[in-house]
């Protein structure tokens, strides 16, 4: 690597200042609180963040219970057996899950049980249907018979096997014990999580809920997917890709279509979409160009009726997506981030300011993407403009611990930025990266 520039260049007198990527996102991170926490029933509650640590009420499983269809025994009375000199049993009676009162299995009997019934009374062990001849009086069966009408009327069974005591039988306990720790606050709650819950008997939890996230694109050029282009027209793929990145992170994401560049218009749509939104992102319009419709729409909406409110824009040391803008609006003072338009530096800044923000909301500790350290594999060096944060698209290789650049860096290039699964990372002092250096990469796929 070569440096030959400051991490963040001093201003000029009379220069606007150009913020480090560190001071915007611990702008963002000190500004946005944790959402309140509720409490929801467990089908709401998934993709939620736990506040306060679940204990186990009862034992998992509660009793001792077969993990095979087979015959409740006792040890002794099958010891021994083989295909040639199999063990004899009287059937006593069947059990099935969640049947109540299971007969008492005495010397010389068997009880025929089901997967996940309790293990009856006098019972040690479960010999599997296949070890046995079902009670059909052949070879080894492969499937249980019928049950028998009336308590006792089992008939007999050929055993062909030995069973060490407690063979097939799930322990009451064996998963969670009373008193355990389930679940601890700051977990978001998956599927398994969910299950975990319902198998202990939490039908609610207190959580943080999802944040509700809107997304809205600006440009007059916009056209919505599907529709047909008109001269000088491109489609809407920012908000696409940003509504999806938001649920990806977590939140509820609403999208909005594409705001023609008319600051009252797009003043009046954000004001609307307050009621639902905990965040709201928008990309586009917020460079130094002559309809740079978020500029221009949001710049003064902090007034003396909303203290504390308002959007500040600015400029960073980063490429790309040096334009930027940061602040709350409405009464509520929900958080708005202003994005870039280009779809690389809105993609990019998603995953560097919004992503954290929205993880804070949830509540959660660890608000950042995995970084790893990464050999560059490339076919000559990478250059880095001076002070600047450089995030380039790449493949990361986890077995060799190499990262490959995907595309160049202008921030227009989508199509490379859908085959990348990582960001390089050349930080603010290095212009110049050879193959073989390693560098910082954060994993995004």
């Amino acid at each position: 690597m070569s440096s030959t520039a400051e991490p963040v260049p001093v201003p000029a007198p009379g220069q606007e200042r150009l913020w480090s990527v560190d001071e915007h996102l611990a702008d963002i991170l000190a500004a946005v609180r944790p959402l309140d926490p509720i409490e929801l029933q467990l089908p709401d509650a998934q993709g939620c963040v736990l506040v306060e640590d679940v204990t186990v009420p009862v034992a998992l499983p509660p009793f001792d219970n077969s993990s095979m269809d087979g015959y409740a025994v006792r040890t002794a009375d099958v010891m021994g057996a083989t295909d040639e000199f199999p063990a004899v049993l009287t059937v006593v009676g069947d059990v099935a899950a969640g049947s109540g009162s299971p007969p008492e299995v005495g010397p010389g009997q068997a009880a025929r049980i089901m997967t996940g019934a309790p293990l009856p009374p006098g019972a040690e062990a479960v010999v599997p249907v296949e070890w046995t001849d079902g009670g059909t009086g052949g070879g080894a069966a492969t499937t249980m018979r019928p049950a028998r009408e009336g308590p006792g009327d089992g008939g007999e069974v050929r055993v062909f096997r030995s069973v060490e005591a407690r063979g097939h039988v799930r322990a009451r306990g064996s998963d969670v014990r009373a008193g355990d720790l389930a679940l601890a606050a700051g977990t978001i709650l998956g599927p398994p999580q969910i299950g975990l819950l319902a198998a202990i008997g939490r039908g609610r939890v207190r959580v943080r809920p999802r944040p509700r996230v809107v997304v809205l694109s600006t440009g007059s050029e916009l056209v919505q997917p599907g529709e047909r282009l008109g001269e000088g027209q491109i489609y809407d793929s920012n908000s696409f890709a940003l509504t999806a990145a938001a649920r990806d992170a977590g939140a509820i994401a609403y999208r909005v279509g594409a705001v023609t560049d008319d600051a009252d218009t797009l003043r009046a749509t954000i004001e609307d979409q307050l009621i639902r939104a905990d965040m709201v992102v928008t990309t586009g319009g917020v460079s130094v160009g002559a309809y740079d419709v978020v500029k221009e729409a949001l710049s003064s909406v902090g007034d003396e009726d909303e203290p504390g409110s308002g959007i500040d824009f600015r400029k960073l040391a980063m490429q790309p997506g040096k334009p930027q803008g940061f602040g709350s609006i409405g009464p509520e003072h929900t958080p708005l981030l202003a994005l870039p338009g280009n779809p690389v530096s809105s993609y990019v800044s998603f995953e560097v300011f919004v992503r954290p923000a929205i993880r804070a909301l949830m509540g959660l500790r660890e608000v950042h993407r995995p970084t790893v350290r990464a050999t560059l594999v490339a076919d000559k060096a990478l250059s880095s403009p001076a002070g600047r944060r450089q995030f380039l698209r790449g493949t990361y290789d986890a077995e060799t611990g190499g990262i490959a650049p995907v595309g160049g860096a202008s921030s227009h290039l989508v199509a490379a930025l859908a085959h990348a699964d990582a960001l390089i990372v050349i930080p603010e002092d290095t212009t110049s990266v050879e193959p073989g250096t390693e560098l910082d990469v954060v994993l995004i796929g």
